[in-house]
C-alpha cells in the first residue's frame, strides 16, 4: 500500500508490453528509471492491477471508491481519473483504476457518466499530478505497477472521444521520476513543485532527502525533494527558476494553490514530520516567501486538499497527521489578510486523506473519493464517494 514517503510497489500483471515500453521512454529523461523497473522479485504479489478489458472497477453508474487519483474541472463537469481502491474480497488488495476509464461528473445535473478513452493511455497510476488548461487535461507523473513515472499525457476533454496523447520530444531536463507533487498553472505553464521520487541527476537545482527506507529491498534510491521545474506549454520545453529567498524543506503529499502570479503550497511529509508550514512563490521574480500566520492555523498535515476558491481565499480540507490521524476539519486562508479562519460544514463526521476537492463558480467545493481511516494499517479503507460544501464570503 502506497504512502507520502514509504512506497511499496504493486505488479501490473496485464500490460507488461506497455511497461517495457514506458520504462524505454522514462530512460530517455531519468537516469536511473532503469534500476527498479524491470525487478519483480521484491514486489508484494497481494497487490493486483484491475484491468479495464477484463473487469469492471464498479456496478451501476457511479465510479468506484479510490483514493490517489486525479480531478479537474471543465465548463460545468469534473473529470475523474485513475487512482486505486481495497479491496477485501480475499485479503487486503490494493487494485489500480482502470486506465481507460474517465468518469464525468455534471455539477448542475448531480449525475455522473463513464466515458472509455484510447489513444496512448498512461499506466494505471495513483499519486499522478493532473491540471486543466483550456479544455485539455495534463497529467504528469504517478506511481504506477513497478514504480514512479516521469511522462507527460494529454487528454483533451471536449472532443466527442476521449484521446490520450504522450508528450513526446520535450526539450529540457526534465523532473525526476517521482508522485504526490503539486502544480500551479501560470501563463500556459505548468509549474510542478516537490514530490516523492528518484535521486535527481546533476543539473537539478534544489534539495533532495534520502528516505533510508526506500533502500530496503533492493529498491532504487528515494526521498523528497523541494524542487520547481517549468513545462512551457507553448514551446515544449522544460526549465528550472533560480529561485531566490528561503525555499520550504523538501516534502511530498503536499497541496499547491494559484492565486494571480502567486503559487501557494502547505503542508506535505517531510521525513516523520507532516508540515503545517504555507510558503508562497512569486512566479514573475522567483522570490520565495514564507507566510508567518499570526494567529494559530491548521495542524500538521499531508494529502489533504488545498483550493482557491476567490481571487483571496484559498479552502484546506482534510488530510493526515504526524500522529496517523485522519482530519475532516476545514479552513479558509485569506490572502489579503494572511490568516486562517476554520470553516464550519456539515462533513465532520467524515474524515478524508488523499481525496480531491474541486470547486465551481458558485462556490460549491467537490471533494470526491479519499479514505477514511488510516491508510498506513491493514484495516479496510473506509473510502466515502461524494462531499459537496458551500463557501460563502
Amino acid at each position: 500500500m502506497e504512502n507520502d514517503g514509504d512506497l511499496e510497489d504493486i505488479p501490473q500483471e496485464n500490460d507488461e508490453e506497455e511497461d517495457s515500453d514506458l520504462e524505454e521512454e522514462e530512460e530517455d529523461f531519468e537516469w536511473d528509471a532503469q534500476e527498479d523497473a524491470g525487478d519483480l522479485d521484491w514486489v508484494e504479489e497481494a497487490h493486483v492491477l484491475l484491468d479495464a478489458d477484463t473487469s469492471k472497477s464498479c456496478p451501476g453508474d457511479t465510479p468506484a471508491e479510490r483514493s490517489g487519483h486525479v480531478a479537474v474541472v471543465d465548463r460545468n463537469c469534473m473529470y475523474v481519473w485513475g487512482g486505486y481502491k481495497v479491496t477485501t474480497a480475499t485479503a487486503f488488495v490494493d487494485l489500480y483504476l482502470p486506465k481507460k476509464e474517465v468518469w464525468i461528473y455534471n455539477m448542475e445535473t448531480g449525475r455522473w457518466r463513464m466515458q472509455l478513452s484510447k489513444g496512448e493511455l498512461p499506466a494505471a497510476m495513483s499519486g499522478s499530478c493532473g491540471v486543466c488548461i483550456d479544455g485539455i487535461l495534463y497529467v504528469f507523473g504517478g506511481h504506477y505497477a513497478r514504480g514512479n513515472t516521469n511522462l507527460v499525457y494529454r487528454l483533451p476533454l471536449r472532443s466527442s472521444s476521449l484521446v490520450w496523447e504522450r508528450m513526446k520530444d520535450l526539450k529540457g531536463l526534465a523532473p525526476t521520476c517521482k508522485d504526490k507533487l503539486g502544480c500551479w498553472v501560470y501563463k500556459n505553464r505548468l509549474v510542478y513543485f516537490g514530490g516523492y521520487g528518484h535521486v535527481a541527476q546533476a543539473g537539478h537545482l534544489g534539495a533532495f532527502e534520502l528516505d533510508e527506507n526506500s533502500l530496503m529491498g533492493n529498491h532504487a534510491a528515494r526521498g523528497w525533494n523541494n524542487h520547481i521545474h517549468i513545462l512551457n506549454l507553448e514551446t515544449s520545453t522544460w526549465s528550472q527558476p533560480a529561485t531566490k529567498g528561503n525555499a520550504p524543506t523538501p516534502r511530498a503529499a503536499h497541496a499547491c494553490a494559484t492565486i494571480g502570479n502567486r503559487g501557494f503550497v502547505f503542508g506535505g511529509r517531510y521525513m516523520d514530520h507532516r508540515l503545517n508550514d504555507l510558503y508562497c512563490i512569486n512566479m514573475d521574480s522567483w522570490e520565495w516567501s514564507e507566510m508567518s500566520v499570526p494567529q494559530q492555523g491548521p495542524v500538521g498535515r499531508s494529502w489533504h486538499s488545498f483550493i482557491p476558491v476567490s481571487n483571496d481565499h484559498i479552502f484546506l480540507f482534510g488530510g493526515f497527521t504526524t500522529n496517523r490521524e485522519t482530519l475532516s476539519d476545514a479552513w479558509l486562508y485569506c490572502v489579503s489578510t494572511n490568516e486562517w479562519r476554520p470553516f464550519k460544514h456539515n462533513h465532520e463526521e467524515s474524515p478524508r486523506l488523499w481525496h480531491t476537492a474541486c470547486s465551481n463558480p458558485d462556490g460549491e467545493i467537490f471533494v470526491f473519493g479519499g479514505c477514511a481511516n488510516n491508510l498506513l494499517s491493514q484495516q479496510r479503507a473506509a473510502c466515502i464517494f461524494f462531499l459537496c460544501v458551500c463557501v460563502e464570503f
